[in-house]
Formats: C-alpha cells, sequence, structure tokens
C-alpha cells in the first residue's frame, strides 16, 4: 500500500528506530522529528541500518517473484498489487513508491534483530555447537532443499482447482520459536509458488500463521512438507490444519512477509508470550461447558463468561449463543477492551473462541496476566473444528473468513439484517466506493436500487467520484467507524446477552 510517512519525516524516523530501539515500532506517534538524532548516530550504526533498508527491500522483491513463461528467455517475473512486472526497475520502482511502509517496517524488524544478535553472540555460538538440528539446517540450507519433488505431476494437475471449487483452503498457525524468520519466509514463499498456492502468511520469531488456497493435490503437498520440516514436525500435526472448500481463486495474490507478531494484537510478545495460554478445550469438552451455561436460568449471576474473540462484522454473521461479542473493529483493540472491562470479568469463569485459535492463544494470555479471572479456557481448533463436529451445536450462522469468500456455511440460521431494510441477509460485500474497506449487507432488492455502499456518507461520496473520475481521491471518513466507540464499555453482562 502507498507510503503514509511523509517525506520529510522518513529520516528521522530511521534515526529514533536506532537509537530507541525498544519503542513500539508500529506506533509513529512516538516518534518527534528532530533532525539532531540523526547527527548523533555514529558511522557504524549509519552501516548497519543501510544494510537492514538493503536487505529488507531485497527480501520483499524476493517474496514477489514468479515464474516467468516457458517462452521468455528470463527466468522470472514479479507479481505484486494486481500487477505483473517484467524486469527489476519496474518492480523496484513500485515497491519504493507503494510499499515504503513495508520496507519500513522490515528494516526496523531486522534492526532488533542485528541488536539481538549482537547482544547474545557468544552464546549463540557456544550453543550452536552443541545443537545438532542447527548444524543439520545449516548445511541443508538452500531452500530447494526444501521443496517436495514434483516432477511426477503435470502443471495442470497442481493447478486444477483454480478458478472452481474443486480446490481447498488451509488455515494454520504453530507457536514456536523461529531463530531465522527472513530464510523462513523465502522458504514459504518458495513453497507456495512452486505448488501454485496463494494466500496470506505471517512470519514471527514466535512461529507462522497462514492460510492458503489451491489444488487438493497442491494443499496435500504443502502440508506434508509443513510436517517434514524439523522445525515444525514437533509442533504441528494433520489435525492442525482446517481445511475448507475453495481454491486459489479465493485469494488475489500471495503475501508473505516478517513481522514482530503472527497475529497483530499490538503488544510485544516479549510481553504477553504464547507460552502463558487459557486451558486448552477439545470441541467436545468446549461443547459441554457451552451446554451447561446455557441450561443456567440466570445467566446475569452465572460465574461464567463465554468470550468471542473476534471482530464486530465476524461475531454479527455468526456466533455462539449467549456470548458476549465485543464491538470492536480489530484484534488489536482487545487489550484495551479487556483494560476497560475489567470487572466484567472479575471471579469469573472464561470461555474463549475465535475462528480458528490463533486469537485466543494470545489473548487468553493477556487475560491471565491480567490476574482477575477464575479461569480462563479457550477452544482449540476454533469455530472451525466446533463446527466440523457439531455443525448444528450451539454456534449459529456463518463463520467469517478472512478472503474472498467471507463467510463459510455449516447451518442454515441466519443472524443479521440488510443494513438498508432490515431483510434477513449474510453475504457481505465490499462497499462501492473505492477508497473504503468497509463490509456492508445489502440484499439484492437494495442493491438493485443502487444501495450499495456502506453508510450514506459513502454511497454519497461515491456517487459523485462517479459523475467526476477526475475528482482528487478523499479520506475515508465513514459513518460506519465515527459513530462506533472505539473501546465500547459493557453496561453488564446481561445486556450482550
Amino acid at each position: 500500500m502507498p507510503s503514509s510517512t511523509a517525506p520529510g519525516q522518513e529520516d528521522d524516523q530511521e534515526a529514533c528506530i536506532l537509537r530507541f530501539s525498544d519503542l513500539d515500532l508500529k506506533d509513529k506517534s512516538l516518534i518527534n522529528s528532530s533532525n539532531s538524532l540523526k547527527a548523533e548516530l555514529d558511522g557504524s550504526t549509519k552501516k548497519k541500518y543501510s544494510f537492514a533498508k538493503k536487505k529488507a527491500f531485497a527480501l520483499f522483491v524476493k517474496t514477489k517473484q514468479v515464474p516467468a513463461p516457458s517462452y521468455e528467455c528470463k527466468e522470472k517475473w514479479w507479481k505484486c498489487c494486481q500487477q505483473l512486472f517484467m524486469n527489476q526497475t519496474s518492480i523496484h520502482r513500485h515497491v519504493a513508491t507503494q510499499h515504503a511502509d513495508d520496507i519500513y517496517h522490515e528494516t526496523a524488524f531486522i534492526l532488533k534483530q542485528l541488536a539481538a544478535t549482537l547482544s547474545t553472540s557468544k552464546s549463540v555460538t557456544s550453543a550452536n555447537k552443541k545443537n545438532p538440528l542447527k548444524e543439520y539446517l545449516t548445511h541443508s540450507h538452500e531452500v530447494s532443499a526444501w521443496l517436495p519433488d514434483i516432477s511426477c505431476f503435470s502443471s495442470d494437475e497442481l493447478k486444477s482447482g483454480q478458478g472452481s471449487e474443486e480446490g481447498e483452503v488451509l488455515l494454520y498457525y504453530c507457536y514456536c520459536d523461529l531463530e531465522d524468520p527472513q530464510w523462513i519466509c523465502a522458504w514459504q514463499t518458495a513453497l507456495c509458488q512452486h505448488l501454485h498456492l496463494t494466500g496470506k502468511i505471517r512470519i514471527a520469531t514466535e512461529g507462522i500463521n497462514g492460510t492458503v488456497g489451491g489444488s487438493k493435490l497442491a494443499t496435500r503437498l504443502y502440508v506434508e512438507a509443513m510436517l517434514s520440516y524439523p522445525l515444525f514436525k514437533d509442533y504441528l500435526c494433520k489435525e492442525d490444519f482446517k481445511i475448507s472448500r475453495g481454491g486459489a481463486h479465493c485469494f488475489p495474490e500471495l503475501r508473505v512477509g516478517v513481522f514482530e507478531e503472527i497475529v497483530p494484537m499490538g503488544i510485544s510478545p516479549n510481553k504477553i508470550s504464547y507460552k502463558k495460554p487459557g486451558i486448552h478445550l477439545s470441541p467436545g469438552e468446549f461443547h459441554k461447558e457451552v451446554e451447561k451455561f446455557l441450561s443456567q436460568a440466570d445467566k446475569e449471576q452465572s460465574d461464567t463468561i463465554l468470550l468471542d474473540c473476534r471482530n464486530f462484522y465476524e461475531s454479527k454473521i455468526g456466533r455462539f449463543q449467549g456470548c458476549l461479542a465485543p464491538d470492536i473493529r480489530k484484534f488489536s483493540y482487545f487489550p484495551s477492551y479487556v483494560d476497560t472491562n475489567l470487572e466484567l470479568f472479575r471471579e469469573k469463569r472464561v470461555l474463549m473462541y475465535c475462528t480458528g485459535g490463533i486469537r485466543c492463544e494470545r489473548g487468553s494470555a493477556y487475560l491471565k496476566a491480567k490476574g482477575v479471572c477464575k479461569e480462563v479456557f479457550q477452544l482449540k481448533g476454533g469455530i472451525h473444528k466446533y463446527l466440523e463436529e457439531f455443525p448444528d451445536g450451539f454456534y449459529k450462522g456463518k463463520l467469517f473468513v478472512f478472503d474472498e469468500r467471507y463467510a463459510l456455511c455449516y447451518n442454515s440460521d441466519v443472524l443479521s439484517e440488510c443494513s438498508y431494510c432490515g431483510a434477513q441477509w449474510d453475504q457481505y460485500k465490499l462497499c462501492s466506493t473505492p477508497q473504503c474497506r468497509q463490509l456492508v449487507l445489502t440484499c439484492p432488492a437494495c442493491q438493485g436500487q443502487g444501495f450499495t455502499a456502506c453508510c450514506v456518507t459513502c454511497q454519497g461520496k461515491g456517487d459523485r467520484q462517479a459523475s467526476s473520475p477526475t475528482q482528487d481521491s478523499f479520506k475515508e471518513e465513514c459513518e460506519c467507524t465515527a459513530r462506533r466507540p472505539r473501546i465500547p464499555r459493557e453496561v453488564s453482562q446481561h445486556a450482550q446477552l
């Protein structure tokens, strides 16, 4: 996406990253413009920054590589933002102008890694001598050494399912310590391109989180590759991959990147670790707990809260009966939501759930760290695994997914309604105003009348832009977000029930 960093601020931000490496690098409001900071940097620090920025740029460009057609002399092209680039100059220009923010965060991450590596170099060197797995991986460090053999399959076999319902979408995550997330990023990029998979994969020192789509053959080979890789095989099993109908067409492209967190909660993994989560409950155990909770006559006096950790637009079209569904727009708001409503959870048994389980891992760790709950439980495998066992259980409505399908259907319940006429409707579309990325529920009848935006403000902007396409782009100023409190305060559990 285009950089939101003003040219005059970029150097100052770079200096701040180097001088204050423990700052939250995503919070640019912490960075004050001051040219004196850069002047204080010594030559060694400047060299480290230059190295980090070049590495960040090269790694980002590498993730966009795609094989060139066989009739071309060149071996590779690049694909980014649904555009095809046939030479290095054009992809470099595109990345420099459109992805400055991505390079900025990647550079900051590499600098943090460099600082950590330098401070622990002696102990790491000593440990490596006694680590056979690391020595083994070092000797097999070429990405190609960890790609599956596909010589016995035709290209058509690997690509079948693209543009049809013959393929699959995988959803998975794995929390484990990764010393070299950059290498894992390069391997995942090569692996997905090798198998013609599309999707989104986040990698960090705390693990990997991915959702990819392709043919059934390609997804099977992907799972096998993940389960055979030494760093993951002791943590992942076949059941950790949630499977649904779909394919490569469910994602516009392949996006693989290195981040500080594999799910963006907005708090450093060093402060709230995945290693201290709530108690995992299998779908069967969770089902019994929900059944017990719903059987209570007075839920207001219950010592149990059934907590949905997802965003409001997800729970709007599907949720567990009797749940507390926070009206938040991003998971990064969840910690503030807990802080604002901490008394609600005091001396309560909390049953948490999310789509696939990953948000509950650190969400439950955060809630536990507050020390107010009696017990904190989480649904292992998330709603996805629950619905595989209990399609007609206590979860009603659709399951929202973050791809172009928007939702998966397991039962016939429709919980939401058209934003315009109030008729039952639960199929999301993007707001018709290009600058707005809100999801809108508008039934076919209202769509036919031209009601295709998320609110009146966006509808008016869209109409004006259509009548004068040369008009300058405008910022997203949407009533949907303006009238919603960023962090809601719950009056009582009864109000939510």
